[in-house]
């Protein structure tokens, strides 16, 4: 019998997930870390630079809406058939192998197989060495398109029955693995199994996933970091921070002082949830007033990385000012913990060659006190899991992300003024109210609220009126380093307009379906 071995503290990442668009991409990281693997959720062309510098132990290739055969069919890096690291290819990811080298991928109507279905497989393959020889299971399908001849050297090692489709192939040799069911659904009775063959068994891995584990070596890194220090944290009431907090606090108890700054750009009851946040995480907050210096410092500027910098400086005055006050008054060294996560240096351009995408006010600050950033190698979705695992309520746990400048980024176009800062505040918080209402906020990963300060013509009362428009974008994600449009129903977009059109100085509401990229997930 084998050893099981659990990795310690923040090893590499051992498995790769590339991303084709699969309404299933989330199943396979959140089963891969119920059986104790923590993987990477890439898009491809995000995949592609990661591989530049990382070197998985395995990949899986998701599964996805489009068709091989199509002309613009999404590729997965090209590189991945050179790295002779095991692939598995699920759905889409298996037609794609089976096409790319040589096989053969057709529509058949009569083969496309939704939902539940019976499949025997091979024992003798190292992914099925558990299932009993050819013996039916239930898999849950998905797909249109099916592999209707296999690469040369590759053997089929399971079909779905009574269809006699090609569900499963593999190539020992070059490590390869495709399978058109989904093991990552519950509905798969073998799935996890089958996927912890390939980690283990194919791979190597070893399991480096637990919450508990996770949340100790968060804990004992910040120990061995700051000896007998104070450190103090910077409290938004969202996930990242709340967790940081709740993380934190049983080892460092009074030693733990959480800050909010109320820089006059929060959202409407914001305050009263940070609040709650942090006495649900148990520490010490306290509440910066500065609306008047935050103003003052981000100035006439309409440019959003000009509003972002300006912002960033004045936060990180800010907390120098309140780490000085801790060191006085304490006599102790003070430390800077940011709840700053893996895409938060990535945007900023802190890893490897990425591109700077936009400033983060918590990243680079050069304070005169040192940083630490905790989380710096996790994501939202790890974050989201973690903070479940302390206690946090899911008000936090599922809390939509809020920029750290606010409502300054929110307001485009025009300079900010206090009046400005009301409108789209008060827009902000009727959208909210709508969706909620219609229970389908909880759907949407994030929707900003943002005010187009370019006038156009419109009626208010029996008047011609010049006034502004507000922006809606609603938007899904996994990781936030893409998004796609969350599209409402038409009649809760007429609701929005109708109730967000009412305000004397909105003439137009738009409602943005753009993906990211292009766009960004803020207007600025």
């Amino acid at each position: 019998m084998k050893t099981k071995v659990k990795a310690k503290g923040k090893a590499g990442v051992q498995l790769l997930v590339i991303d084709m668009s699969s309404q299933y991409t989330k199943v396979i990281n959140r089963t891969l870390r119920e059986i104790g693997y923590r993987s990477i959720v890439l898009s491809s062309g995000k995949a592609e630079e990661w591989l530049q510098s990382n070197r998985p132990k395995g990949i899986i290739i998701s599964g996805g809406v489009a068709s091989v055969y199509e002309e613009n069919a999404p590729q997965p890096p090209e590189q991945i058939l050179k790295l002779k690291v095991p692939i598995l290819g699920i759905c889409y990811g298996m037609q794609w192998l089976a096409q790319r080298l040589g096989g053969e991928v057709k529509a058949h109507p009569g083969s496309r197989e939704y939902g539940p279905a019976q499949a025997t497989f091979g024992n003798e393959d190292p992914l099925f060495s558990h299932h009993a020889d050819h013996e039916s299971t239930t898999v849950w399908m998905s797909h249109g398109d099916s592999v209707t001849a296999l690469p040369k050297g590759f053997g089929m090692t399971g079909l779905s029955v009574p269809s006699n489709v090609i569900i499963a192939m593999s190539n020992l040799r070059r490590r390869i693995w495709g399978v058109q069911f989904h093991p990552e659904v519950r509905e798969t009775v073998e799935g996890k199994q089958i996927l912890k063959n390939f980690c283990e068994n194919i791979c190597g891995c070893v399991e480096d996933w637990e919450s508990g584990d996770e949340i100790k070596a968060i804990q004992q890194e910040v120990l061995a970091a700051i000896g007998d220090a104070h450190v103090l944290i910077g409290m938004s009431g969202g996930v990242d921070s709340s967790f940081l907090g709740a993380a934190l606090e049983p080892v460092l108890g009074k030693r733990l002082h959480a800050v909010t700054i109320d820089h006059g750009a929060l959202r409407e009851n914001e305050l009263r949830e940070i609040r709650m946040a942090a006495q649900a995480a148990k520490v010490q907050l306290k509440v910066v007033r500065a609306a008047a210096r935050f103003r003052k410092a981000i100035g006439p500027t309409i440019n959003a990385e000009c509003k972002r910098r300006h912002f960033k400086g004045e936060y990180a005055w800010t907390f120098d000012s309140e780490a000085k006050r801790l060191a006085e008054r304490f006599g102790k060294p003070v430390f800077v913990a940011q709840g700053s996560l893996a895409t938060d240096f990535i945007e900023s351009g802190k890893v490897g060659e990425a591109a700077l995408i936009k400033s983060h006010h918590n990243i680079g600050l050069k304070l005169r006190y040192q940083e630490i950033h905790p989380l710096r190698n996790l994501f939202k979705y790890e974050v989201r899991d973690l903070a479940a695992a302390v206690g946090l309520p899911d008000w936090i746990v599922n809390r939509h992300p809020f920029p750290g400048p606010g409502l300054f980024i929110r307001v485009v176009g025009k300079s900010i003024t206090p009046k400005r800062l009301t409108v789209v505040r008060w827009a902000d918080a009727r959208v909210r109210e709508i969706l909620q209402e219609h229970n389908l906020w909880n759907k949407i990963a994030q929707c900003p609220v943002a005010m187009l300060c370019l006038d156009t013509v419109g009626i208010k009362g029996e008047g011609r009126v010049y006034r502004s428009a507000i922006v809606v974008r609603p938007v899904t994600t996994f990781d936030f380093m893409t998004t796609k449009p969350f599209h409402l129903p038409v009649a809760v977009e007429d609701e929005i307009i109708s109730v967000v059109g009412r305000h004397r100085q909105v003439v137009r509401v738009f409602v943005d379906y753009t993906p990211k990229p292009p766009a960004t997930t803020e207007m600025e």
